[in-house]
């Protein structure tokens, strides 16, 4: 089968950084589906893992954790698909990645793809929608309010691939006021179409940004980005007794300047459920299940904004780059496997 691999972590602009290379078609087992890719997107982990994690041994690594697609066949202990079924899904950090023809995932992760959507649309939400949906309602438990804060949400980078699937939750799944954070004019227009109620430039303090709103201080913020540049004002701003979710990986930040709010500090990690094989690994199944539907019935919208076509490496070191540079905005998709080149 066709896919995109590496041998040596590589700067995207290295020749060999990503490589069109056959490999065996995978067989399924356990819970696995085995699913004929025709979608992928990207992600900054691809690129983080890109240029950081060598193949074991002398094989080639192949990446990806996002995909649309149909399954070709079942593992004997798989019983919520069957072949043929329309699915999308984000995968495993720990198995091989979605850049192939061809693909195992476990069927307790995978949801049956929006109906509204072709391939490309679909495969832009799986692991967008996991990370805001676990962020708001597993970690930062937004149904429940924080005594005295004002019921709204911060979310910081609200224009990239994660922002813009959280403001539309946040907006049809919450009661509460969005403030969303974007910085061109072009990334605030697009913050606004999603649904959030106030965006605000986050190139500025932005606890004076907050205040500005006279809404009061609120009582979550979630931060997908540049944790480390806001962290200072996001414990200024917020309500005491707030909750707080970063899903970046910040150098660090002194946690101690949210010890007199008693502001609870949230990670979310959307592959901590399959990585550790969890009791509840089969919620991520549920969940996109639920985008699913919330898709089909108009309530969410696909966030691809840029297609590239065929999966090759070429069209994924274009995506990489574009992700990588940091000005991406919504989800860059590639589709469809053509001739190799």
């Amino acid at each position: 089968m066709k896919a995109v691999g590496y041998q040596t972590p590589a700067p995207i602009t290295d020749d060999a950084s990503l490589v069109d290379i056959e490999l065996p078609k995978p067989v399924p087992a356990g819970h696995d589906l085995l699913v004929e890719v025709k979608a992928v997107s990207v992600n900054p982990v691809d690129y983080k893992v890109r240029r950081s994690s060598p193949p074991e041994g002398a094989d080639w690594k192949v990446i990806g954790w996002d995909a649309a697609g149909v399954v070709s066949a079942v593992g004997p202990d798989a019983i919520l698909f069957q072949p043929g079924d329309e699915v999308f899904y984000a995968g495993s950090i720990t198995r091989p990645g979605t850049n192939a023809e061809f693909h195992l995932v476990d069927e307790r992760i995978v949801g049956r793809k929006p109906k509204a959507l072709d391939w490309a649309e679909a495969a832009a939400l799986p692991l967008t929608s996991i990370t805001a949906w676990e962020a708001f309602f597993d970690r930062l438990d937004v149904n429940k309010p924080v005594p005295g804060a004002a019921p709204a949400i911060l979310i910081v980078g609200g224009a990239g691939g994660v922002g813009s699937v959280a403001v539309q939750i946040a907006r049809q799944q919450t009661d509460l006021t969005v403030i969303a954070t974007a910085s061109r004019s072009e990334t605030q227009e697009w913050v606004k179409s999603l649904g959030a109620h106030h965006v605000i430039d986050h190139s500025r303090p932005l606890a004076a940004e907050v205040a500005a709103l006279e809404l009061g201080a609120p009582a979550f913020v979630f931060s997908t980005t540049h944790t480390d540049k806001h962290v200072t004002e996001i414990a200024d701003l917020i309500a005491p007794q707030g909750r707080f979710c970063l899903i970046d990986d910040p150098s660090g930040f002194d946690i101690m300047l949210f010890k007199r709010k008693a502001v609870s500090i949230h990670h979310e990690l959307m592959f901590t459920r399959p990585i550790f094989g969890t009791p509840d690994m089969a919620e991520q199944g549920r969940l996109l299940n639920n985008v699913s539907r919330l898709v089909d019935e108009g309530k969410l919208r696909t966030t691809l904004t840029s297609r590239l076509s065929p999966i090759n490496a070429a069209n994924l070191k274009q995506a990489h780059a574009l992700v990588e540079s940091g000005t991406a905005r919504g989800k860059v998709v590639i589709e469809g496997f053509g001739p190799q080149g």
